[in-house]
């Protein structure tokens, strides 16, 4: 009995509840430290320009998450965020895996505090009342502890943590809970310049939540209603201050968005009108609490919609299904209706977590027109407001129903993690990703796509191109798989069907665009199907006409200004490539070929001057720097050209060539020995990458 009683008094102990919110958060992602990079990850974690280089610190802030995309993410925050995981791991994703699991962490850690902090005032609906005994201050932490672990194990929240490119909803949670806990510890009695600095700090976290994703509009929202409705301690002029305050951040980021560059175009609209949106909206929610209670069914793409569901028998079974949600989401929202009437000690915290819930659900709930009807990350936020509308309800339960609750509740902690574990799984590969999600009936026109393209790249031409043609059966105007579907054909020697497909994409180019981004890759396509027969002139003509059709595309740019290179009219590819980098001066590849075409037009001096600029770009790449080196090397700059060498190497610490270019300069000034202990350091690292190598599974070699 003493252990028991030793026990519980431990397991009511903030640390241990850190701690173990800490283990849970870990223990249940691990898989996801292994993850490739999948789908929207090759950008922003590879080739996202960026991320690349603290120079781009500022610059983030007047660009799109994805330049290209209809949908005009506005998230510098998150590429902020992308920078140190670059810098410290360059292409390794376990760094980045583990900076989201780190950031979901650390997202749960201040939700447990913050909720210790606010469920007094909410619980007592703001009246003001005596400091909470001891008792009460161990229950509320108990509470916050409980539905804390529970959000932080959730598998609902899988692609916000094993996707890398998810990271944006654990960055708005982050900064608008530490936010509000920062303004929260800025209340009197702190004084001085302490409390300014407090305030200063809670105002730039909700800015960079914003700027982290659009939901942390709902926090601000949330923040201000507690404030004015259950903070009765808080004076009027505070809260007016403090409103104040809130619009000034919202304005300064409405602001900044405005004046960002973003190229893309006006999305696609579905036309829906008022009852479909309505249907839309019963369905999401009841879909939203299916998946918070009974979390079986995880995939990407999901949806609540399907215009050809009555086509066939597997059509009106999916159609009972969807009506099944209708009704689901009817009842869900009469319960939330009903708990929030019920009289009860638990009604003020049923009532905070219902408004919690259906203030955040708003947003995603097809009100507005968004690039999904569900999504299975956006209950991040309305996770939270769920979970406290159920610790409300089991509140008011008699002591020995509580007590069972509570030991519910660590069960379902248990099949949550499990259940998680399994789910992180599905992100190891992009493969296994995208066979996965088809598999759990999320077989997507983009799913389809990426796995096809997976199968071309891995030489099964056969099987992609079965993808494809299904693809396009159902869907035949999907100009991305008509694409992939002419370079499998191409790849498998059906030269005149490619070229057939290559020019049909480009002629319905300029009407496709509209509804989706990067059609320019039919022109290109078609350019370099000109190029590989030798009719460089042809080719020319489609670069120059795509050039109107897509400025500022670096793509055709680059492609054309080779071509015009390789003809003998390197002052027409340089005038190009000039005229694009002066515009985008943060793009590296540009920079890059801007110094080689100075260099090969004899401009030492400008290519020098370019290439040193083009090297601050990117802190991992070498080559403006090997090219430099190269330069000084052959006009006898023999210490210059060491000293650009090292920097190279440097970079580069793994990379044997750097190590055999430093050999060959070493050796031109007469440093033998060191020249030696280079080229002892290339066998060495070749000697690592062969025991590497042998190391591995016969399957993975």
């Amino acid at each position: 009995m003493p252990l028991l009683v030793r026990l519980k008094a431990l397991m009511g102990r903030t640390p241990v509840h850190c701690l173990l919110l800490l283990i849970a958060g870990f223990s249940v992602r691990v898989p996801a430290l292994q993850g490739q990079l999948i789908w929207d990850d090759d950008y922003l974690a590879k080739a996202n320009p960026f991320i690349k280089s603290p120079l781009f610190i500022f610059e983030v802030f007047k660009h799109s998450l994805f330049p290209e995309s209809l949908a005009g993410h506005y998230r510098p925050a998150q590429n902020l965020s992308f920078m140190p995981d670059y810098w410290l791991w360059n292409d390794n994703t376990y760094g980045f895996h583990l900076s989201n699991i780190l950031w979901h962490v650390a997202s749960s850690l201040l939700l447990y505090f913050l909720l210790r902090k606010l469920l007094p005032s909410v619980v007592t609906l703001g009246k003001p009342a005596a400091a909470p005994d001891h008792t009460e201050v161990k229950r509320f932490s108990f509470v916050a502890f409980l539905v804390t672990l529970l959000w932080t194990v959730h598998p609902v929240h899988s692609a916000a943590i094993d996707y890398i490119s998810g990271r944006a909803d654990s960055l708005a949670f982050f900064f608008c809970a530490g936010g509000w806990l920062l303004f929260i510890n800025a209340r009197p009695p702190t004084h001085g310049i302490y409390r300014a600095a407090l305030y200063a700090l809670a105002a730039m976290s909700g800015f960079l939540a914003l700027c982290s994703r659009e939901i942390a509009g709902i926090w601000i929202l949330l923040f201000l209603l507690h404030l004015f409705f259950f903070e009765k301690i808080v004076g009027l002029r505070t809260k007016i201050m403090t409103l104040l305050c809130c619009l000034l951040v919202l304005g300064s980021y409405i602001e900044l968005r405005r004046f960002s560059e973003n190229h893309s175009g006006p999305g696609p609209s579905n036309g829906w009108g008022k009852t479909v949106r309505a249907t839309l909206m019963l369905r999401a929610l009841g879909d939203y609490g299916r998946l918070m209670i009974y979390p079986s069914n995880l995939h990407m793409e999901r949806t609540v919609y399907n215009p050809n569901v009555y086509q066939g028998n597997a059509g009106w079974r999916g159609a009972i299904e969807t009506e099944y949600l209708s009704i689901l989401g009817a009842a869900i929202l009469a319960l939330l209706g009903v708990g929030a009437s019920w009289k009860g000690a638990g009604r003020p915290l049923r009532i905070a977590g219902a408004g919690w819930f259906l203030l955040a659900y708003l947003p995603i709930s097809n009100l507005v027109e968004l690039n999904a009807t569900v999504a299975e990350h956006w209950l991040y936020l309305p996770s939270v407001g769920f979970l406290l509308f159920a610790a409300g309800v089991v509140l008011d339960l008699p002591i020995r129903y509580q007590k069972l609750a509570t030991t519910l509740a660590c069960l379902a902690t248990v099949a949550f993690g499990a259940r998680s574990y399994v789910r992180s799984t599905d992100w190891i590969t992009a493969q296994t990703f995208y066979e996965r999600t088809i598999a759990a009936g999320g077989p997507s026109g983009r799913v389809i796509s990426n796995l096809g393209l997976i199968y071309a790249n891995q030489g099964e031409y056969a099987r992609a191109e079965a993808l494809f043609r299904e693809l396009l059966r159902t869907s035949p105007d999907y100009p991305i798989a008509r694409n992939n579907l002419a370079e499998v054909l191409y790849r498998q020697g059906k030269r005149d069907d490619a070229e057939r497909i290559f020019s049909a994409s480009a002629k319905v180019a300029q009407q496709s665009r509209k509804d989706y981004p990067r059609t320019w890759i039919a022109a290109l396509n078609m350019a370099h199907v000109r190029h590989n027969n030798h009719e460089d002139d042809a080719a020319l003509a489609i670069t120059t006409q795509a050039r109107k059709d897509y400025p500022n595309t670096w793509q055709i740019i680059s492609f054309e200004s080779e071509i015009l290179r390789s003809n003998g009219k390197p002052e027409a590819a340089l005038a190009l490539v000039q005229s694009y980098v002066r515009d985008n001066w943060w793009h590296y590849p540009a920079s890059l070929a801007l110094g080689r075409l100075l260099a090969e037009m004899n401009d030492a001096e400008g290519a020098e001057r370019i290439l040193h600029k083009a090297s601050q770009l990117d802190v991992h790449e070498v080559e403006a720097l090997n090219l430099i080196s190269s330069m000084q090397f052959r006009q006898n700059r023999l210490d210059e050209a060491l000293v650009t060498q090292r920097r190279a190497t440097a970079r580069q610490p793994d990379e044997p060539r750097q190590y055999s270019l430093l050999s060959e300069l070493l050796e031109k000034m007469g440093q033998k020995d060191q020249a030696r202990l280079a080229m002892a350091q290339v066998a060495r690292l070749h000697a690592l990458v062969g025991s590497e190598v042998k190391s591995l599974p016969p399957i993975l070699r």
